[in-house]
Parts: C-alpha cells; structure tokens; sequence
C-alpha cells in the first residue's frame, strides 16, 4: 500500500461489482474522478465477501482523498494542515477567536519546557485566551532568586540652607526589600575617613559583605547609609552634625521602610569618620542605640564636652559601644582611640574591647568588615527575628501574595 499517493493495489485486476461502481459514483463522485483507470479495474463479479471487504477498503482508504486527487501527493498547503492536526492532537488546545494558521508559525513554546521563550512577532492576543493565567501574575522573584541577587545601592543628594553644597550620601537596600512591602528595617550609618567620600565603604565591599550575610542568614536584612563629609573641620566649625540629624535622618525614615528608634539605629565610623560616630552616640545619644569605632580620630572640640554628655546619659540608655584599633596604627590615632577606651572604663560604660593586628590602613578596615556587621545587628538578630523573617521569606513561595 502506497499511502502517500493514496492508492490501492489490487490483488485482481479487471474484476469489480456494479454495486462497488455504483457505491464510488454516489459516495465519492465529488472528491474521486472514476473513470477506466479507476482504483480497482472493472471486472467480473466477486463474491458477496469480496464485494464487503472491497467496500470497506474503500471507506477507509479513499475518503482523505476528499481533500486533493487521488494521483496528486502532498504539497505544502496540506502537510501544513496535518501538522497542525498532529498538533491539537497533542493536546495543545486552540486559541478563541484566532485562525489556525495565525498560531502555526511561529511555533508557541511551552511553559512547562526548559526551553526558553523566544521573543517574536505574532498576532496572538495572550491577554485574550482564558489559558493564559500565568501571563496575568504579578512577576515576583522568589526568596531564592532575590537573595542571590542581592541588594543595591541607591545615591542620594539633599539641598538644605545648613550647608554651602548639597548634602550627598550613599543608601544600600538589603535584598528582597521590593518584594515585602510591610517589613521594616534597621538603620545603620556609616561615616568615612578624612579625604575620602562617601564611597569608600561601597568600595570596600561593605554592601557584598551584607548581601553574603544576609543570604546565609547570619544576619538581619538592614539599611545601610553612607554620608559623604566633604567640609572638614570641627563640629563646631559647621553645621553637618544639624544637617545629618534634621535633614538625613527624617529623610531617610519618611524615603525608606525604616524602624525609626533609636534601639535599631546604629552609628559607626573609621578614622575621622569614627570621630563622628562618637559625636553622634554621645551627643546625641537619644537618636542612636549602637556605636562602632574604628580606629577612631575623636574631635578634640568633642573632647572637652564629652564627660559632660556621658553625665547626662541615664545608666539605661548607655549605648552599645564597640571599640577596634590596629596595633601598628599611627601613634596619635592610638593615643586617640585608648583615651576614649580609658574613659569608657572611667564612667564603667559597658563596651567590646579589640586591639588587633594591622595599620591605618583600608586593608585593615576590609578584613574586618563581616566581624563589624556581625556586631551592629546582633542586638536585632533575636530569635523573634529571625522567626519572622524566614517566615516571610516562606510566605512569599507564592507569588499570588
């Protein structure tokens, strides 16, 4: 049997019933030209079974040969159809209102496969197919995918008549902070060295390490802000102490999701940027529940008003104070930093002590970047916390909520 011609071969030639003729003219004479070299040549008589079974070949074979002669093969209008038929036939189902041959190229990949789409040009209305609910779900990374992602840096510049020149800072968003909408978050500040900006923490990794930390749940997500103290001088030389607590700090709670207490609002710096953590904690202790000083510079200004400030901090409300310096660091920078310790000590302000190895240096600073913000956040990394947390991120494997 030939199927492509869609012919049969007969096992007898010159031999067909009239009842067979008669069946091909009144069944087929539409789609079949019957003539002498007909399927079966016209013969003699068969017997009644013949005459069955001849019938029944007939049926099955000739009636696809409704769509083109029976001497013609398949051309390309027709393999398109049967294509398409093996197609629906696979259960891909057809799209209202759209015409089969609008769907049929170019070829719609399936969801389901590991195949990725293909961006292309088609006149399919997805919005309009009842099966496309997919299309209709906000698209929302999952905890794994916003976690690897990891969080951003956002720069910032605020006017305001304290000082000569836009206030300029740098503020890193913790990962999947666009993708809980209700969670809040701690704030911690950081202050650079003298001659730098306010990109040094960002360019010592700062944020990298953030992303690593928080991804391992080592700890909390949190917002880190990076002014940029362009002025020099003593606090009492300018106004950036005014414009960080009435300008940087408001705007930072009203831009952000932010928890705006002093309980979970950390202060820290490096070198002269330490000098003004200090100031901060201290002079404005009601602002700041956390202070971290590293290789700290105090201001000398802050020096002679500092017994005066810790005075009028109640014993309950001292913060939590963190004191590193290298052990090779230049001499006046250690003589600065153990002067602080020392007073600490005097007025029995409890504090974390560390004297380690290296220098002045941002390679000193780099290498102990996780053990910083280990411990800025691990007064907010409680057991609440981080129930909640990973109960959020759990909450959110559904990307309906």
């Amino acid at each position: 049997m030939d199927w492509r011609g869609w012919q049969i071969k007969p096992a007898r030639q010159d031999n067909i019933a009239p009842q067979a003729s008669y069946v091909l003219r009144r069944g087929f004479s539409s789609c079949l030209e019957y003539n002498k070299s007909s399927i079966i040549d016209r013969g003699g008589i068969l017997s009644k079974s013949q005459k069955l079974l001849g019938m029944a070949l007939l049926l099955y074979f000739l009636l696809p040969a409704c769509t083109a002669p029976a001497s013609a093969g398949i051309d390309r209008s027709q393999s398109a159809f049967l294509q398409t038929s093996v197609t629906r036939e696979v259960g891909t189902p057809p799209i209202p209102g759209v015409a089969t041959s609008t769907v049929r190229s170019p070829p719609i990949v399936s969801s389901v496969t590991s195949q990725p789409p293909r961006e292309t040009t088609t006149s399919v209305n997805r919005s309009q197919s009842p099966t496309q609910t997919a299309a209709r779900r906000k698209a929302t990374p999952t905890p794994v995918d916003c976690l690897t992602q990891g969080g951003q840096i956002e720069k910032g510049s605020l006017d305001t008549k304290l000082l000569r020149m836009p206030l300029i800072f740098r503020v890193y968003i913790p990962p999947c902070y666009d993708l809980h909408e209700k969670q809040r978050y701690p704030v911690l500040y950081l202050f650079h060295g003298q001659s730098y900006t306010d990109d040094q923490w960002d360019r010592m990794g700062v944020d990298e390490v953030a992303d690593r930390l928080i991804a391992d749940g080592q700890i909390p997500p949190l917002i880190i802000v990076m002014p940029f103290d362009r002025l020099g001088g003593q606090p009492t030389e300018t106004n950036f102490s005014q414009a960080i607590t009435e300008v940087l700090l408001p705007h930072i709670d009203k831009t952000y999701r932010t928890l705006p207490n002093r309980l979970h609002r950390a202060v820290g710096g490096m070198s002269r940027g330490a000098g003004w953590a200090v100031h901060f904690a201290i002079a404005e202790w009601r602002l700041f529940g956390a202070l971290g000083v590293h290789s700290a510079a105090v201001f000398h200004t802050d020096a002679q008003r500092m017994r005066s400030w810790l005075s009028q901090i109640p014993e309950d409300q001292y913060p939590r104070i963190y004191v590193d310096i290298g052990d090779k660091d230049r001499p006046e920078i250690m003589r600065s930093t153990l002067w602080f310790e020392d007073l600490l000590n005097l007025y029995d302000i409890p504090h974390e002590w560390r004297l380690q190895s290296g220098y002045h240096a941002e390679e000193y600073w780099k290498a102990h970047l996780e053990q910083y913000l280990r411990w800025y956040t691990q007064a907010w990394w409680t057991d609440d916390v981080k129930f909640q947390y990973h109960f959020m991120l759990d909450s959110s494997n559904d990307p309906m909520k």
